[in-house]
């Protein structure tokens, strides 16, 4: 390979550009149930890719592809572009670059991440052999996309995955998740009149909801939450229909199979009730097994660019590295922007620690593509 990325220099260089590419994307709004925006954002995402990286993309639905050199992939850098906030957001949290600090909806998750992608890999002297893909619904779960980051991971050396770092740290492992709605079947009647005639869809919801609430394990650091809670039409109809949602993180699969089964396993409290359940695990948890050697290369070439020490911690949260891991492929994730408040009002970026980051992405990148292509060779 030829001359390598050895400094932090050049993108402190750059960071204009960097600067104003993320508020490009920032200011295209990209909530992730709003197709039409996730298509525009998508739009713009293969125009600055194809400006930055000199190719354009392949482009399937939402999601954007870049294939670099005729070779095999060996490097998956994957991030996405769609965000938790709806369009309009831009009027009460405006773009803005102060004191800074980058301001803006999803500049954190993820968007600062995915500019920060290309940057790197544009600066790299042989980029064959590097997948770049950028997709448009992890904010709902990846219910498109999962297939596509699996096949894509598979066979690479290591999936890098630019969601933002965890108050600077790397993200070195990662929860599974899994979704369930219970729905509560009953029977309507007048809550005056005849309400021993009804079966009480939100009487059956409060039987279950503790009883779920009871699958969590703490020393295992399983978590089981219920959520969103709906029932009833009328404030005078005893409740036909009604449920809610639970949301489940946990650190091991074997936890993850425990806990579905138990949630399917669910029966009425109430005579002549029925329930319903859907749904099951999501995404298989990011063990720090499947991290572990790239967080101490992370280590090691931060350290050889002057950075502060670079940390890991593991968390709660889900993101695409946990497909990646998932299929066996060793992933590092949280190596996007440094700053705070993804999905709240205080979402914002350390302008300062953009050029350090990108430097540590690429010359992770370049080490990696010259080992593997080694072993290839050999």
């Amino acid at each position: 390979m030829a001359a390598r990325v050895t400094d932090v220099h050049q993108f402190t260089k750059s960071l204009p550009v960097i600067l104003a590419d993320i508020e490009r994307l920032v200011r295209q709004e990209s909530p992730s149930a709003d197709a039409a925006a996730v298509a525009a954002c998508a739009d713009l995402v293969a125009r600055l890719g194809t400006t930055v990286l000199g190719v354009a993309p392949d482009r399937i639905g939402p999601h954007l592809r870049w294939r670099l050199g005729t070779g095999p992939a060996r490097v998956l850098v994957l991030g996405h572009h769609d965000t938790v906030w709806p369009v309009g957001s831009l009027a009460s949290h405006p773009f803005s670059t102060l004191g800074g600090i980058l301001r803006g909806p999803g500049c954190l998750d993820m968007k600062t991440g995915v500019v920060m992608a290309l940057h790197a890999v544009a600066a790299l002297a042989d980029p064959a052999g590097v997948t770049v893909l950028i997709t448009g619904d992890e904010e709902v779960g990846s219910p498109s996309s999962r297939a596509l980051i699996e096949a894509e991971a598979a066979g690479c050396a290591a999936a890098l995955v630019l969601e933002a770092a965890a108050d600077g740290a790397l993200k070195i492992a990662r929860k599974g998740v899994s979704l369930y709605e219970v729905r509560a079947i009953g029977r309507a009647a007048h809550a005056g009149l005849e309400p021993h005639l009804g079966v009480n869809a939100v009487l059956e919801l409060a039987h279950q909801i503790p009883v779920v609430a009871q699958f969590a394990d703490e020393q295992a650091g399983t978590t089981v939450t219920p959520t969103l809670l709906k029932a009833g039409t009328t404030t005078n109809t005893v409740a036909a229909r009604g449920s809610f949602h639970v949301d489940v993180r946990v650190t091991d699969e074997a936890e993850q199979a425990r806990v579905d089964k138990r949630m399917h396993a669910l029966t009425p409290f109430l005579a002549d009730a029925n329930l319903e359940i859907l749904g099951g695990p999501n995404r298989p948890p990011l063990p720090v097994s499947a991290s572990m050697d790239l967080f101490a290369r992370a280590q090691r070439l931060g350290k050889g660019l002057g950075l502060d020490p670079v940390t890991g911690v593991a968390v709660g949260g889900a993101s695409d590295g946990n497909f990646t891991a998932g299929v066996g492929v060793p992933t590092l994730d949280g190596l996007g922007a440094a700053g705070g408040g993804a999905h709240a009002d205080h979402e914002h970026v350390l302008i300062d620690e953009i050029p350090g980051r990108t430097a540590l992405l690429a010359v992770l990148i370049e080490e990696l593509l010259e080992e593997s292509g080694e072993t290839h060779r050999g």
